[in-house]
């Protein structure tokens, strides 16, 4: 004789459903060369944000006591998500970004010496990781029509 089987609970059929509800993303294998484009250039966005974070506020030109370098921890959540190739943390990393992207604005506009330079690059990184999120969002869901 077989155990009764207990039924799943209200959370595992709704974790389910999310399942397979949203598609699993392509293997590396066959991810298309702008898949693979995109997220390589996301990665290395996120982390370049986060290591020009650092070392700005640490070392290059540091404001106070370093304690403006925590605002990178915001950018070490999502790159679990990209690493695992998770589209909606490509969505939602395409509008945090441009807090970032205000902030270079706001430093490039007002600082002066080091930080002048450094706000740049904080701008073009955070210009790059929206093209990417951007053209990553695109090439996934025009596969997945594809695959429709």
């Amino acid at each position: 004789m077989m155990p009764a089987m207990a039924e799943p609970s209200a959370t595992e059929a709704s974790v389910a459903a999310r399942t397979a509800a949203s598609p699993a993303p392509p293997p590396a294998s066959v991810a298309s060369p702008a898949l693979r484009t995109s997220r390589a250039l996301a990665v290395t966005g996120v982390l370049g944000l986060i290591v020009l974070g650092l070392a700005w506020e640490l070392w290059l030109a540091p404001t106070g006591q370093g304690t403006l370098a925590l605002k990178v921890l915001p950018l070490a959540i999502p790159l679990a998500g990209l690493l695992k190739d998770r589209l909606y943390t490509y969505r939602w990393v395409s509008l945090l970004v441009w807090l970032y992207f205000a902030e270079g604005m706001v430093r490039a506009t007002s600082g002066r010496g080091l930080e002048v330079p450094l706000a740049i690059a904080e701008i073009v990184l955070c210009l790059m990781l929206f093209a990417a999120c951007v053209m990553h969002v695109r090439a996934r869901r025009a596969a997945q029509a594809r695959a429709a």
